[in-house]
Parts: C-alpha cells; structure tokens; sequence
C-alpha cells in the first residue's frame, strides 16, 4: 500500500509538467512573442491584403468609374412652393470639388414632355433622390408619384433615397418612408445630402470594381 501511495504522489518529470504550464498559459493568455507571430501569420497578411482600401472622394471623379453609368447623381424631388431652398441646394451640390450632377425639373425637364414620364425618367436616370419633404411636398401628388416610383426603382438601396425634412412634424413623415432615417433641415444640412451622395457613389465605384476583378 505504501509503495502504490508513493507512485500516486511521484512528481511529473520537469520535461512534461514544463510543457503542460506552457500550452496552457498560451491558451488562457496568449504571450507578446505569440501575438506578434499571430499578427505576422501569412493568413493574417492575406486577410489584410485583400481588404478593400478606402477610397477618397476624388476616386468617383475618375474617367472609368460607375458614376458616369447614370446621366445624374442626384434627382431633386419637391413642391413647386420649395423651389427657393431647392435652388440654393442645387447650387450648392452642383458647386462641390465633385460637381455633382443634379436633375431640376424646372430646368432639365424636356418641354413638351408630359410630366409622368420625366419624373420617370428622372428617377431612372439618376443614382440617388433626395426628397424634399415640406407641407407642400405632402400636398403635391407628383411628389407622392416620384417618390414611390424611386422607392420601386430601388427599396432596399441603402443611401440612395435621402429623405429631408423641413417645417414638417415627425408624425407628419410619409410612411413608405419609415425605415429610412432623414435628415432634418438645418444649418449644415446641405453637407449632410453631400456627404451622402458621396458615401453612396463611393460604395457603388468599389462595388463595381470588386465586379470587375
């Protein structure tokens, strides 16, 4: 019995207990020496290799790029009433380092045309539509008739339909808008329909390029 108590309490050679304390501490927290190896491994290198890099704004300017799939950037639908703030947007976008193309109906609208078919075109011809949405916007059908032709065109576009409000209460919002936030009209609100645009065509150029590859 003593001899069997003895074997049962007989020490673990120093090789396999050093080895045992080893694998563990690296398991429960990894050593400086082992992060470093992890962050220099080759799988590691190839993940960040393949990573798209950001791009600049300048990038949606270039000659082959998906911008100049669509004849404009931006499609302006409003209320005749709200033509003084969609002018000075307007002037504002179309001021940018990107000169961003926009569509005024007033302006672009062919004459003659009948009014369906360019807001139609519009919408088609554009990449991103930017919703005015005011009292006379939820008084105009055609603003109505544009914004659900741009919500069939794309419904689930992330960024492409810019709803923005201005003297209309939040429970005055469209429905058909309700899982898409908005940008409330305010001091820098211009910059903010800028930085989306620009956010929108920058996803859709890197898109487009990781297609082509």
């Amino acid at each position: 019995a003593g001899w069997f108590k003895r074997l049962l309490h007989k020490r673990k050679p120093r090789s396999v207990e050093n080895s045992l304390n080893t694998s563990h501490s690296a398991s429960s927290s990894p050593s400086s020496s082992s992060a470093e190896s992890s962050s220099s491994s080759p799988s590691t290198s190839l993940i960040r290799s393949i990573r798209p890099s950001p791009m600049l704004p300048s990038d949606i300017t270039a000659s082959g790029s998906a911008r100049w799939a669509k004849t404009y950037d931006v499609c302006i639908c409003h209320s005749e009433v709200d033509l003084e703030v969609v002018e000075e947007l307007v002037s504002y976008l179309e001021g940018q380092p990107e000169s961003f193309r926009c569509f005024l109906q007033l302006r672009d609208a062919a004459p003659g045309s009948a009014v369906g078919t360019e807001l139609c075109d519009a919408v088609q011809n554009s990449h991103c539509w930017v919703m005015l949405i005011t009292p006379g916007f939820l008084q105009d059908p055609w603003c109505k008739y544009q914004m659900h032709q741009a919500l069939a065109e794309a419904p689930m576009a992330n960024g492409r339909t810019i709803p923005v409000l201005k003297d209309v209460d939040r429970k005055d919002y469209p429905r058909e808008l309700r899982n898409l936030y908005y940008i409330y009209m305010k001091e820098n609100s211009f910059r903010q329909i800028r930085d989306t645009v620009v956010r929108y065509l920058q996803d859709l150029c890197r898109s487009s390029m990781s297609t082509t590859e």
